[in-house]
């Protein structure tokens, strides 16, 4: 019987060497597969910021420049904030039951119009109406956003995710600075940043629109039960799809870590029932008591901080300058801090970060240069570095499933009040004197980190819902 030889082996060519160029189109590719659903966004919170980190330095200089005193000047900084905090719930409710897109152009393009109209409608009545419109506007933007970053981000990669956001929103404020204070010596002063700050809002909105695409959500035809679905709404399509896809990528991850894990006949793997993950559980609370002091150390700075180191002698080029210095350790670092908290968890992020920002806020008080102040931005945003992403994680790992713009506007909601606690109150206190403010923010950081390690204990590591409840957390 006759036999054919075996086909040769096709010769594969040599493979050429690659170069730098070639790694860098790899890595770009690899990261684009990886983030490409979260990418424009990344984007557009990069756009905001820089108008934001343009506006940022001059508004109390320009608040008292039209005449208002520094007890006011805390009122028209808390009005932004107040508006926040009653209506970010709420659009946190309305974005798990909608389509979330058209809420962060609206909110986006509304952010834009009331913070360019102070330029033309000034006095302190019209400052705090307008800061509410701004606030406004904000809060129907961040939890659409962050509760879609959330739900297109697997659960073991969320504390990466949020750490590429804060490092988008730090980028912004780093250059920021730097265009308002060359557009403001080139093109008209102040009115230039006003005006920058409100085009960069509405070309984010546009990127937005153009854009960002929430994947279609399969829908199940019977979502699994949850204590909280005798507060939903029927005929509310959105949040039962999102319940199952947030079920699902839980359900993945569990398996891809344990394999060995029971899975159902049709081969999908089992998590526990979110019949425990009630919408105030004590992981989400003690991360809003912890939000909440780390937000009244940003409303304290937003009152004083211009004006302390103008007093210091500094002009504004060196105040836009410590604004941007402030986010050069968050672009660099939330991206690391993101991934070393998805492999170690959030608490001792949380913890750290914290006492650093308290410690630094305290030190402050003692300089006599301004210059000094840029090598404490320095180690101060390197502790907001990792506790945002440490915080995020947390309430992305506390939310029950299907309701992230939720938790997310409650998370807002909470720094919101510490933010226009001590605008209200940093305002009184620098009357008396500019240090005294800095005393407060300190101790209420330390404080709210203690009372949130006591309310969250084990819940504050940042880990799935699943994870918990098998380990009866």
């Amino acid at each position: 019987m006759p036999t054919t030889s075996p086909d040769p082996a096709p010769i594969t060519p040599p493979r050429a060497p690659s170069t730098l160029a070639s790694r860098l189109r790899d890595r770009g590719s690899a990261w684009l597969e990886r983030w490409g659903a979260i990418a424009p966004l990344l984007v557009a919170e990069f756009v905001v910021w820089l108008g934001f980190g343009g506006l940022l330095p001059v508004l109390p200089l320009y608040f008292t420049e039209q005449g208002v005193d520094l007890a006011t000047l805390g009122v028209v900084i808390a009005a932004w904030p107040a508006a926040r905090l009653v209506t970010e719930p709420i659009f946190g409710w309305l974005a798990d039951r909608t389509e979330r897109v058209p809420l962060m152009v609206i909110g986006l393009v509304a952010t834009g119009v009331f913070g360019a109209l102070p330029l033309v409608l000034t006095g302190p009545t019209a400052f705090v109406l307008l800061r509410a419109g701004a606030g406004l506007g904000a809060a129907i933007y961040d939890p659409a956003a962050r509760g879609f970053l959330t739900d297109a981000t697997p659960p073991d990669r969320r504390g990466e995710a949020f750490g590429l956001y804060g490092a988008a929103q730090m980028g912004g404020l780093l250059l920021g600075p730097t265009i308002g204070a060359f557009g403001a010596a080139q093109f008209g002063g102040i009115a230039f940043v006003f005006v920058f700050s409100a085009i960069a809002a509405i070309v984010a909105a546009t990127g937005i629109a153009l854009r960002v695409r929430e994947e279609p959500y399969e829908r199940h035809a019977h979502p699994t039960p949850s204590p909280d679905q005798t507060t939903l709404p029927p005929d509310s399509p959105f949040i039962e799809r999102r319940r199952a896809a947030d079920r699902a990528a839980d359900a993945a991850t569990r398996a891809a870590a344990d394999p060995l894990a029971k899975a159902d006949r049709d081969g999908t793997p089992r998590v526990p029932s979110d019949r425990t993950m009630r919408l105030l559980n004590r992981g989400l609370i003690a991360a809003l008591v912890i939000n909440l002091g780390g937000y009244y150390a940003g409303g304290t700075y937003e009152v004083i901080w211009s004006l302390f180191l103008q007093g210091l002698g500094a002009d504004l080029p060196l105040i836009g300058l410590t604004f941007a210095m402030f986010g050069l350790p968050v672009l660099v670092l939330s991206p690391i801090a993101g991934r070393l908290v998805d492999r170690r968890g959030s608490l001792a992020f949380i913890a750290i970060g914290s006492i650093l920002t308290a410690v630094v806020g305290t030190v402050y008080t003692f300089l006599s240069d301004p210059v000094l102040a840029v090598p404490l931005i320095l180690v101060e945003a390197t502790g907001i570095a990792f506790l945002n992403p440490a915080l995020y994680s947390v309430v992305a790992a506390n939310s029950p499933p299907g309701r992230s713009s939720t938790t997310q506007g409650l998370f807002g909601a909470a720094g919101t009040l510490g933010f226009i606690s001590a605008s209200l109150v940093a305002g009184v206190l620098a009357e008396r004197s500019i240090l005294y403010p800095f005393y407060v923010f300190s101790a209420v950081m330390i404080v709210s980190l203690v009372a949130g390690l006591v309310i969250g204990g084990q819940r504050l590591t940042g880990r799935s819902s699943a994870d918990q409840q098998l380990a009866g957390v």
